[in-house]
């Protein structure tokens, strides 16, 4: 009877283990309000707008933009090394440098920006 009742508190605790750890790995893969593997784009002079981005891309290729001006915060959640890139242009033409996934954010006038790439 012993034994029975510890082989149930063990599965108890590792249940709980894994609960823990599943709720841990979930809150990690969000990044100031930004979805794991999404470029998401925070209101004009907004910073981190309370973690809640105004604009989420998750699909590789270019998004045209609309009406965004000023200073807006950009972060890049993708993973598996994919990268982001800023474009003078629409459909993703004169596209300058880029910003690597895993959480990097950059400030950037937008005013001249009217499109983004998404890469793998």
């Amino acid at each position: 009877m012993r034994r029975i009742a510890g082989a149930a508190a063990a599965v108890t605790l590792a249940i709980g283990a894994l609960t823990t750890v599943g709720a841990t790995s979930a809150q990690a893969a969000t990044y100031h309000g930004c979805p794991d593997g999404y470029v998401c784009i925070y209101p004009e002079n907004a910073g981190w707008n309370n973690d809640k981005p105004s604009h989420r891309y998750y699909t590789y290729g270019a998004h045209n933009l609309s009406d965004m001006y000023g200073i807006h915060r950009i972060v890049n959640n993708q993973t598996g090394g994919a990268t982001m890139r800023t474009c003078t242009g629409y459909n993703g033409t004169g596209c300058e440098g880029y910003l690597p996934g895993g959480g990097w954010s950059i400030d950037k006038n937008m005013t001249p920006i009217n499109s983004i790439t998404l890469q793998p």
